[in-house]
């Protein structure tokens, strides 16, 4: 289970790296670039919004639609410092939460609209349950594993990105990455 997740959180990574260089390019002129933003950007709303409107599969596509059109209005406001995926999702939130507002209107004015915080609360709750393990577990590793992990599997960056930073070379951010993660599994493993 435990490489599953380390698997996970690669492409979430990997994904994030590349969602942003193509919107960068994008917003430099790029239409291709700016196409495929859009493209893998309505491949992950959609996942996104599919699991939070199982109910009503038949809305997951115009909440896309309608997410792209604010993502693409609002894409000058993208602060570049700031994970991309979390701005993109925080749009797609707010427009799933306005059309719960709107249906939860028609279908019943006695039906309280307590199921978007419940759909919300559940991800967010588990997400900082995730986010406090991962930190207790990269305690236990030494400084300069723990921060080359965190900047190259967490944050994104690249191996020369974090070689910079730590003010390593690129091969021992490599081997404390390397040596770091070795050490995780098989604490994982004797948890088990």
């Amino acid at each position: 289970m435990q490489r599953i997740q380390g698997g996970e959180q690669q492409s979430v990574s990997q994904a994030e790296t590349r969602l942003r260089a193509l919107l960068l390019e994008g917003l430099n002129g790029s239409e291709n670039a700016y196409r495929q933003f859009l493209q893998m950007t309505a491949t992950h709303l959609r996942a996104f919004l599919r699991r939070r409107l199982s109910h009503w599969p038949d809305q997951v596509e115009d909440l896309v639609q309608e997410s792209l059109l604010a993502i693409h209005n609002q894409r000058t406001t993208y602060d570049k410092g700031a994970p991309l995926t979390a701005w993109m999702y925080a749009i797609a939130k707010y427009k799933l939460i306005d059309w719960l507002r709107r249906h939860a209107r028609r279908e019943s004015q006695n039906d309280p609209l307590d199921d978007e915080n419940e759909i919300f609360s559940t991800a967010d709750a588990d997400a900082h349950e995730a986010r406090r393990d991962l930190s207790k577990v990269l305690e236990t590793l030494p400084p300069q594993q723990r921060a080359a992990i965190l900047h190259t599997k967490v944050d994104g960056w690249s191996m020369r990105e974090t070689a910079v930073v730590l003010k390593m070379s690129e091969s021992n951010v490599k081997i404390a990455v390397h040596r770091g993660l070795k050490t995780l599994a098989a604490k994982l493993r004797n948890e088990s």
